[in-house]
């Protein structure tokens, strides 16, 4: 099932080019504002039970057209954000020469895989732009971008076991990890408004299948950066999810960034990202000065 959230954060079901407005099956009361939306945490805790009310409500829905609704990212509130670092070999290897070039020295610790979090106020949908702050485009420093795989928790838990790792996992989503390259903390430096795009829809796990097994694509202005099958990965998801579970309790509807393949690079205002996930989808996202938006 692919679950998209739209127009006025509705719950829908997306069917080939449509989506169908469901959000009359769940047992709660809609909440349109996201930092009130604890329905979306319980279907994510939850959505076992709920699937076969979903899964009427679409077919007997009547579908609206995608490109006539807005999409927004498929996640709503959630308690963190989880990144990945140094999850792709090639990548840890080309940060060597990005990091010369930005720091003018490598910092070692960072080669290796960890995990740390985001703010999930970062977070934006497919149908918003990616907002480049005037202190930083002020001071030099280069923004990345970084197309990654995505998961979404569902039932959530502490110290998960490895084998048992994907039984907590709803689903996944394309998610974007815009990244300033200064001597920063990691934290403060990929949290700024619009620095975590997720879209376009969720794909739960049971339609999307095997997470070593995506195709990431990323492509600016036309000119393919990044491209990678997650199989590469150092640490695949189900050591990620076991791993952090053991730091924190993962909540339903929490957000894991699993790590940036190679081919990272700056952007400037102006510039369009196409990226796509295979059997996840694929989305846009333009590339803004903040002074071109606030002035």
């Amino acid at each position: 099932m692919k679950l998209a959230i739209f127009d006025d954060n509705r719950l829908g079901v997306v069917t080939d080019d449509e989506v169908v407005d469901v959000t009359g099956a769940l047992p709660w009361p809609h909440e349109p504002d996201p930092l009130l939306a604890g329905w979306w945490r319980a279907l994510c805790r939850d959505f076992a039970a709920l699937a076969p009310a979903l899964e009427a409500a679409a077919r007997s829905g009547r579908g609206q057209p995608l490109d006539s609704v807005r999409l927004a990212a498929p996640v709503l509130g959630p308690t963190k954000i989880i990144a990945s670092a140094s999850n792709y070999q090639e990548h840890i290897d080309e940060m060597h020469s990005v990091q010369q070039r930005t720091l003018g020295q490598v910092e070692s610790w960072m080669m290796n895989f960890d995990v740390f979090l985001k703010a999930p106020s970062s977070i934006v949908g497919p149908g918003s732009g990616i907002v480049l702050p005037r202190d930083v485009l002020a001071e030099g420093s280069e923004i990345h971008h970084e197309s990654e795989l995505v998961v979404v928790i569902g039932t959530g838990g502490k110290d998960i076991a490895v084998e048992n790792a994907l039984d907590h996992v709803l689903g996944y989503t394309i998610g974007l990890d815009i990244t300033v390259r200064s001597p920063a903390d990691r934290s403060r430096r990929k949290s700024y408004d619009t620095f975590s795009p997720l879209g376009p829809w969720l794909t739960t796990s049971d339609e999307a299948g095997d997470p070593a097994d995506f195709d990431i694509l990323l492509t600016c202005n036309g000119e393919t950066r990044q491209a990678v099958n997650t199989s590469t990965m150092i640490t695949p998801v189900p050591q990620i999810v076991a791993y952090a579970s053991r730091m924190m309790t993962l909540h339903p509807g929490d957000v894991i960034f699993t790590g940036a393949p190679p081919g990272v690079g700056p952007i400037l205002p102006g510039d369009v990202l196409d990226t796509s996930i295979s059997r996840l989808g694929a989305m846009t996202m333009t590339v803004q000065a903040e002074d071109a938006i606030y002035s």
